[in-house]
């Protein structure tokens, strides 16, 4: 049952643009896409299109979608992403992790890029000159789950009060929450355990395995990575097999099975994007448009779960979630 709406971003995300200097629909426009590991029926590319379609680009009307899916191969991106652009894009759609990014500026000087950053500062890192006024042909969406460490160790030491300790699964795309992580953690009396992972596919089952304290092992946090991602459900139902609470970043996770997630709605980030192609589309030159960044996030919780694993999670945190899943 949704408890609220929870999303909105800098500059009224939750609005679409003002109708006033819209131009018409372009009467075909193509869109680059390469995503590192999530296939076009990912719950968010899904939104993204509906989107598309409800700003006016039907597929094989007036939108062509050039989507090439690397499945989790990250040195091909620069080689895709060339070979993307040589088929003649409009705009090109740089999604994740930084080397999407790096990937399209290098194969393009000329195209409108929008970004969907995650976990790198694309002012801090120098491909926008400010968020105001990105200056350049890079726009879009960042948002980096360091900054939401603390809250994520507090829902989760207040939905199980009696717990010290936990393990964190962690990888090279998250190395900076596993950092920021422990810092938070130490402050509020936590002590984590991290494990990471390498060499993909994971082994989710093995990582468990490995030697570390008992009361570790009540709980399990997973960062944001988009290796991840992907084994959203592989990752949830191992914890619900081993009764393992488990703290997840996106709501995907909690719906696969996992107990908890908090961060920041990524379909909703997808629609935002979709938003974006829609203005560059009609015009708007990428240099001045504002790079937003979401300011509200939501708690979801799956109840089947919790029951499931023998918890009863506290009244207050049940209030707090945007969203019991029953």
């Amino acid at each position: 049952m949704k408890r609220r709406q929870f999303i909105t971003m800098l500059g009224g995300a939750a609005v679409a643009w003002p109708l006033a200097g819209r131009a018409q629909t372009p009467k075909m426009l193509r869109i680059g896409i390469v995503s590192l590991a999530n296939p076009r029926t990912t719950t968010f590319w899904v939104v993204f299109e509906r989107r598309m379609r409800e700003l006016g680009y039907v597929e094989g009307q007036n939108l062509i979608i050039d989507f090439v899916n690397l499945n989790g191969q990250v040195d091909r991106y620069s080689e895709a992403t060339k070979e993307v652009v040589r088929r003649g894009p409009d705009i090109i759609i740089a999604t994740g992790v930084e080397r999407a990014l790096m990937s399209a500026i290098a194969a393009t000087d000329r195209l409108p890029i929008v970004m969907i950053a995650v976990d790198y500062d694309p002012f801090v890192r120098g491909y926008i000159q400010s968020l105001a006024r990105p200056g350049g042909m890079v726009t879009g969406i960042f948002f980096q789950q360091i900054e939401l460490a603390m809250k994520r160790l507090q829902l989760m030491k207040e939905a199980l009060p009696d717990v010290s300790a936990a393990t964190v699964f962690w990888d090279d795309g998250s190395v900076d929450q596993w950092r920021a992580s422990q810092s938070a953690a130490e402050t509020i009396g936590l002590k984590l355990t991290g494990v990471e992972l390498s060499n993909p596919p994971y082994d989710y089952e093995k990582a468990l395995a490995a030697p570390v304290p008992a009361n570790h092992r009540r709980i399990l946090m997973v960062l944001s990575s988009p290796v991840f991602f992907p084994d959203r459900e592989r990752l949830a139902q191992i914890a619900l097999r081993q009764r393992i609470a488990a703290m997840f970043v996106f709501r995907g996770y909690v719906e696969a099975g996992g107990l908890l997630s908090y961060g920041p709605s990524i379909d909703a980030l997808y629609q935002r994007a979709a938003e974006y192609v829609d203005r560059l589309a009609k015009g708007t030159n990428p240099a001045d448009l504002p790079v937003e960044q979401p300011t509200k996030f939501e708690l979801v919780v799956n109840l089947k779960t919790a029951r499931a694993i023998g918890i009863e999670l506290p009244t207050s945190i049940l209030l707090r979630a945007d969203e019991v899943i029953e």
